[in-house]
């Protein structure tokens, strides 16, 4: 079936909402949400108070949009954006790299931690569990733009993406980036945490959110997203996003 989704939800005047734009809003405000329920389960030191809670979001808003933009910009289209340097705060129109975003995020958690004098593995192991709603999110706005399609197949359940530049049938890999990195992922820790003490080892959190984001993206560029971008090594041949994904990976193993 052809997808069409009106990518602006409405307009009025020189103001838009668009399903992009929705996804980073609904993402969050499940992540503050969430970073208060996780209260519950650490210890009296690692406790969160509100307003700590709402400076930790406010260093991290900007840190993911600053560092997913850039990101984007430096990792996937360079040589577009040299040419159109306007463009490169036109965030609504999509292009936000996760792993740009995951780096201006840490940065973030850096500067919060050491202004706030709070445990840094502490607030990785809360963003584990808070981004992920938001990557949810995300990806199902990525479906609905109709960017970042999957390869060409006949199976039932694909899509025609004419942003693509053909007709041909494709995979919804948004779809499957969705469930693999945020829904399934968000329903392991959610297990953890009501049967394990898992969160209350620091740094268990946030190393399996990487290895599990690592792995189930690097699994969906080999099998199923057209790639943006090929690194040829010889034989071998790998995608922008399965390059960047590697280290998270092997930081994991090495660990």
């Amino acid at each position: 079936m052809e997808l069409f989704i009106n990518p602006v939800i409405f307009k009025l005047g020189f103001f838009e909402l668009r399903w992009y734009s929705l996804a980073y809003i609904f993402g969050f405000i499940c992540a503050g949400l969430l970073a208060f329920y996780l209260n519950r389960f650490s210890s009296e030191v690692n406790i969160l108070s509100k307003t700590k809670t709402e400076s930790l979001i406010n260093y991290s808003v900007i840190g993911v949009i600053l560092g997913g933009r850039l990101g984007y910009v430096l990792f996937y289209e360079p040589v577009y954006f040299f040419n159109n340097p306007s463009q490169i705060l036109a965030v609504w129109n999509g292009g936000m790299s996760f792993h740009g975003g995951f780096l201006g995020f840490l940065f973030s958690v850096l500067l919060f931690c050491k202004i706030k004098k709070h445990s840094v593995w502490n607030i990785f192991d809360r963003a584990a569990m808070c981004v992920l709603p938001g990557l949810f999110f995300g990806r199902i706005a990525n479906f609905i733009n109709g960017e970042l399609w999957g390869k060409k197949t006949d199976i039932a359940f694909s899509f025609i993406f004419p942003a693509s530049g053909d007709l041909a049938t494709r995979h919804p890999s948004q779809l499957y980036e969705a469930m693999l990195e945020g829904f399934i992922p968000f329903i392991i820790f959610i297990i953890l945490l009501k049967t394990t003490n898992f969160f209350k080892r620091e740094g268990l959190f946030s190393g399996l959110f990487i290895l599990l984001y690592g792995c189930a993206r690097f699994f969906v560029e080999e099998f199923f997203r057209e790639p943006d971008g090929v690194f040829n090594f010889g034989t071998i041949e790998v995608s922008t996003g399965q390059l960047l994904s590697i280290p998270m990976i092997i930081r994991f193993d090495i660990n």
